[in-house]
């Protein structure tokens, strides 16, 4: 079963070991501005891909990107020795995406932008075809709300709604059940 924890630890070391000692080891002027973005290694240790950003045009990334594949022995060396494991992991550099798709999101968010834009000022001239509100209702201040009728022999006082039973001339509360003239309860059926 793999170990996960130890897998983490050991793409961390890996990160940390080829971003700090990348130059060194290429020793190549042409080599780019390399930010080693993310490393992640496989549950057995076997293999570990390095995820890379390069400041630059394409032209740069390009360049680079041959440098670091005509170097991944030497990486692997230096790894190696650094790590102190059994098995060194093979290394697999991969160009991190990152700078693309946050120039894609930005696209995206500005012209999600500009059409919200829009849609405020063909909003901001816009009427209701009807009322602005059809199912508001205006109510006079001199009528109260109807009041609820109240079981005779009560006193005014108690304020739960009682009302006469259907069918039945005793009177039941509002949850259905009541006393009945005999003085017992009965259900609300």
């Amino acid at each position: 079963m793999p170990d996960t924890a130890r897998a983490q630890k050991i793409a961390d070391r890996i990160k940390t070991v080829t971003a700090e000692n990348l130059d060194a080891i290429v020793k190549d002027p042409d080599l780019g501005f390399v930010t080693v973005t993310d490393v992640r290694v496989t549950g057995d240790l076997q293999h570990a891909s390095l995820f890379y950003t390069v400041f630059g045009d394409e032209a740069q990334r390009s360049t680079t990107a041959r440098l670091l594949e005509v170097n991944k022995g030497k990486l692997r060396s230096f790894v190696g020795r650094q790590l102190g494991i059994r098995l060194t992991p093979s290394l697999e550099f991969i160009a991190d995406a990152i700078p693309e798709t946050a120039a894609h999101l930005e696209d995206l968010l500005k012209e999600a932008k500009e059409r919200d834009a829009e849609v405020a000022r063909a909003a901001a001239g816009a009427r209701y075809a009807g009322d602005a509100d059809p199912y508001r209702k205006e109510r006079d201040d001199e009528d109260p709300a109807p009041a609820v009728p109240l079981t005779p022999g009560v006193d005014e006082e108690h304020t739960s709604p009682v009302e006469a039973a259907p069918g039945r001339g005793a009177p039941v509360g509002a949850d259905g059940y009541g006393p009945t003239p005999e003085g017992g309860a009965r259900g609300a059926g």
